[in-house]
């Protein structure tokens, strides 16, 4: 899936699930579960031991078949990026801006997607190339910042993730936000194993984005 094509499934589902795990078998149960409620983007982040083999493993699972999203999170510098981007990685997602980053997934032709809180950071990273502002952490920013920084700068696709739940997720939407990235309270289930609580949680989540779109 080309650079467009993989922007614009991000942004018609809306919902990109933020993976951790305390081992790449849990972290692909939890991928799983909410595959299976409906997310189509899937986060996988570098917290979870040996993150590229999960990377690989799901890349070429999903990858052909193109309704499914695989990217890498909590990625750190333009090392780690490369490394996600070998191992499959369709978009990257850091907590920050690292300019190094984003030019290196720009020279790979894949979507970067760097953590900002400052318009100031957000218009640097713009600048950069990066292709989505992911506004982090969202439960400090709140929507009305997303809104805010829209009104001078509108032609921002931002992303809030940090604090965002299935309460605050239209609010998030209405706001401008293209998607939202959920991580705890998507996924955190997982450590009492009711994987079951995941796939239904990714199910209520696509009904609130779909509801705040007027969909």
């Amino acid at each position: 899936m080309g650079r467009i094509e993989t922007l614009s499934k991000i942004k018609k589902t809306g919902l990109v699930a933020v993976i951790r795990g305390d081992s790449i078998e849990q972290a692909e149960r939890i991928t799983e579960a909410c595959i299976e409620g409906g997310v189509a983007a899937i986060e996988l982040t570098f917290t979870v031991p040996k993150a590229h083999k999960l990377i690989e493993y799901m890349a070429d699972k999903y990858g052909s078949k193109g309704d499914i999203i695989i990217g890498a999170g909590t990625v750190l510098d333009s090392e780690t990026a490369r490394i996600a981007i070998l191992s499959g990685a369709e978009y990257v997602v850091a907590p920050y801006f690292d300019e190094g980053t984003v030019r290196l997934c720009n020279r790979y032709g894949i979507p970067s997607m760097p953590g900002v809180f400052t318009p100031t950071e957000a218009v640097r990273a713009a600048e950069a190339g990066a292709d989505v502002l992911k506004i982090f952490p969202g439960d400090v920013a709140t929507p009305a910042f997303i809104k805010s920084v829209l009104g001078p700068l509108p032609q921002f696709d931002m992303m809030p993730s940090g604090g965002v739940d299935v309460n605050n997720v239209g609010a998030w939407i209405k706001a401008g936000a293209i998607a939202v990235g959920a991580g705890g309270s998507l996924t955190g289930s997982a450590k009492t194993g009711d994987y079951k609580a995941i796939t239904e949680k990714a199910k209520l989540f696509i009904e609130k984005i779909n509801e705040a779109r007027g969909l």
